[in-house]
């Protein structure tokens, strides 16, 4: 166990928020309920598969010695921790299969919700088959938290989710799948031989996105406090906050700064706003945890070799906190009344949801009964739906 790493917590006596979580309800309620309430499976997409053996091997890469801590030393990394991985849940590697079934709806031909072909399926189970988070297959789309978007609301031509394998698909996370199954390596290949195609071109791609590390940071000039690590704290008169940071560096005078991989390449403007509530929501945790106010907090884009850096103040904190228990309260208020709305927005193209969604036609599963004290929060196990949650586009 790396050093700093937490137990996961027991179930919480009140409310909790994660970060993820906060910001499901806000960019759709819907998608909140859905993910937390439902507890609705989403199998994991490549893209975001190799996201979480990315962030394994940064986060080992520090158990080695300072100056081991070369990019071939995480690339010879990254064999071993997939099969780590797979061990752990088989399932992944069926991501790969050669023909993966098309999971979600079909795409709608019209901008009126509803509006196209039948959705393919309705039930607690339609939208997804799997453990963990977005659609599986070699064009499937990361999972989002967007359930109840309009595709083709205020987009520009050329530019909205388009129909891939009857599912209505951003065409960004089109392109990630791509990307992370090699599918331009396939071309020609007898069936027996594409699965293993792809699986080594997705740890080839592993690599690329670790050369993109090693760019923007020199891990032997760094010496981490703490690693994998779950920071918590309590605000107003019970709301636990909680959330995974990926590094905490601690310098000798005591500044803090928190450290997010992601390896996507930096926020289009639609992810902009959502990467900076999570950085403002570490900060938050940090300070009334820790009575410190971190110095920095840096999001580290593999893909594009950038840094993106934040430095909040503490007026700014205290203007969050009211924010984040006015949003606990919308939340307790929704369960209470039963009322999960969907929420469209162009960030529809990365949902898994979308057969259950009314947006598109869809009926939701019948809400499931809550406990008779309505603060229990069902968000147990904050910002990871079992290992995967690591690198979602939008959590």
């Amino acid at each position: 166990m790396s050093a700093g790493r937490a137990r996961r917590p027991e179930t919480p006596a009140g409310p909790s928020l994660s970060p993820s979580r906060a910001a499901d309800f806000k960019t759709c309620p819907l998608l909140f309920r859905f993910r937390t309430i439902d507890k609705l499976p989403e199998t994991p997409s490549a893209d975001q598969i190799r996201g979480t053996l990315v962030h394994a091997v940064l986060e080992h890469l520090f158990d080695l010695p300072a100056a081991d801590r070369t990019p071939e030393a995480a690339a010879a990394l990254v064999a071993p921790e997939w099969e780590r991985l797979v061990t752990e849940e088989p399932e992944l590697a069926e991501v790969f299969a050669a023909d993966p079934p098309p999971r979600g709806r079909p795409a709608r031909t019209s901008s009126a919700p509803g509006a196209g072909s039948a959705p393919a399926a309705a039930g607690p189970t339609a939208a997804a088959a799997g453990p963990t988070a977005a659609a599986a297959g070699p064009t499937a789309a990361a999972a989002g938290p967007t359930a109840g978007a309009r595709p083709d609301a205020d987009l520009g031509a050329g530019s909205g989710p388009a129909a891939v394998d009857g599912l209505m698909r951003d065409p960004a996370a089109v392109a990630a799948e791509i990307d992370a199954t090699g599918q331009t390596a396939l071309i020609d290949l007898p069936d027996g031989a594409a699965e293993a195609a792809r699986i080594a071109a997705f740890l080839a791609g592993a690599r690329d996105l670790l050369a993109g590390y090693f760019a923007v940071e020199d891990p032997r000039r760094l010496q981490p406090a703490e690693r994998e690590t779950l920071i918590s704290t309590t605000i107003g008169d019970d709301l636990l906050l909680r959330g995974y940071i990926d590094r905490l560096d601690v310098s000798p005078a005591g500044d803090m700064r928190v450290v997010d991989y992601k390896t996507g390449g930096a926020p289009r403007e639609a992810f902009e706003g959502r990467a900076l509530f999570q950085l403002k929501f570490y900060a938050l945790v940090l300070w009334r945890a820790r009575g410190v106010v971190p110095r920095a907090l840096r999001l580290l884009y593999l893909k594009d070799a950038e840094a993106l850096d934040y430095s909040p103040e503490a007026g700014e904190l205290e203007r969050f906190e009211r924010t984040l228990i006015a949003l606990s309260t919308a939340i307790e208020r929704a369960k209470r009344d039963r009322d999960f709305r969907p929420k469209p927005s162009r960030l529809c193209g990365w949902c898994s949801h979308q057969a259950l969604c009314p947006e598109f036609g869809g009926t939701p599963p019948p809400f499931p009964e809550l406990p008779l004290i309505s603060t229990v929060s069902p968000d147990t196990d904050p910002d990871r739906v079992g290992a995967l949650l690591r690198d979602d586009p939008l959590g």
